[in-house]
């Protein structure tokens, strides 16, 4: 994947460069957006980010993985500046949609005049470490026959939380807090409240939507309403193609009830918790303004807002 991106890369610049200086076209607004999805790993990411994927001809943009060494989620310094230079300029991408398993980058920090928009998606964190736990050891529908990092490991979840396992420990619970919280050394020390409370920041002032897991749909129907040149179409092929479930954990087993009640206790769920909690609360206030409910069905309310008493009148 990296030498054929590679390549890419290699022929824009040589067209570029066969066509004679390049000339300094000021985009239109409309075209000049970057959304960067910094998808958190089992969150129902695959599934949203291939709707992306068919939408990208129809709707004219272009849509780019951020394919980091072993997923790693922070970046050094140097990339970070290599890639904030790439999304902001890179002209020939814009319209934009990057999508890849990287921590919360401030591109304020780098002077660039134009940020890009953030979106993301999480889940209950109990869920999601057991999705991922099993993901390790069974994989999924989406690529069968690729091999998994714990494949063959037949431990159960529930095993793996009575005999104290690290697989299962309340710190592989610390995910979702460091992938809002950024880059700082402060963000990945587990248990930290700056953290929590950093993340949660980022949440409210950084991002332009943050969905759930368990409501994926309405997240789809609100970004297809306020975000139409990138998601036009996003909600009926949500509703009605193969891609809305996408990927599925294989051999999954739902935790038991005292498996569970094990790790609440802990107070790193505490945190991860009461971010998930503060998230879903931000995502129900912004649908509730944004849709109403008749017959079942939720509709997306048309513009509730108009100008008048406008001066100096014109003749």
């Amino acid at each position: 994947e990296r030498a054929i991106a590679r390549h890419e890369v290699r022929e824009i610049e040589q067209r570029h460069t066969a066509d004679g200086p390049r000339q300094d076209v000021t985009l239109d607004e409309e075209d000049d957006v970057v959304i960067i999805y910094n998808r958190v790993p089992k969150t129902a990411s695959t599934s949203f980010t291939n709707i992306a994927y068919d939408l990208c001809a129809k709707n004219k943009y272009h849509v780019l993985h951020i394919n980091t060494t072993k997923n790693n989620p922070v970046m050094s310094l140097q990339d970070q500046v290599r890639f904030v230079k790439n999304v902001t300029s890179w002209r020939e991408m814009k319209p934009g949609f990057y999508h890849g398993h990287v921590s919360y980058l401030d591109f304020a920090k780098f002077g660039v005049k134009k940020k890009p928009i953030y979106i993301n998606v999480i889940r209950d964190p109990i869920e999601r470490l057991v999705s991922y736990y099993y993901f390790l050891r069974f994989g999924d529908d989406y690529r069968p026959g690729l091999r998994r990092r714990k494949q063959g490991d037949k431990k159960t979840f529930d095993e793996c939380v009575a005999a104290g396992g690290s697989d299962c420990a309340p710190e592989k619970l610390w995910l979702q807090i460091p992938f809002f919280c950024g880059h700082s050394s402060e963000c990945w020390n587990v248990g930290s409240r700056w953290a929590l409370e950093q993340a949660k920041y980022n949440l409210i002032n950084e991002y332009f939507l943050v969905g759930v897991t368990e409501e994926l749909e309405d997240f789809i129907m609100l970004l297809e309403a306020a975000l139409p040149r990138f998601f036009r179409g996003a909600t009926e092929l949500y509703r009605t193609g193969k891609k809305s479930h996408l990927r599925k954990t294989t051999e999954k087993k739902l935790p038991t009830k005292e498996t569970i009640a094990k790790l609440q206790q802990s107070e790193i769920w505490k945190m991860e918790n009461e971010f998930y909690e503060f998230a879903l609360e931000q995502f129900q206030f912004v649908r509730a303004h944004a849709v109403r409910e008749k017959d079942g069905e939720l509709y997306i309310l048309a513009q509730n807002f108009f100008y008048e008493k406008i001066y100096p009148k014109s003749n």
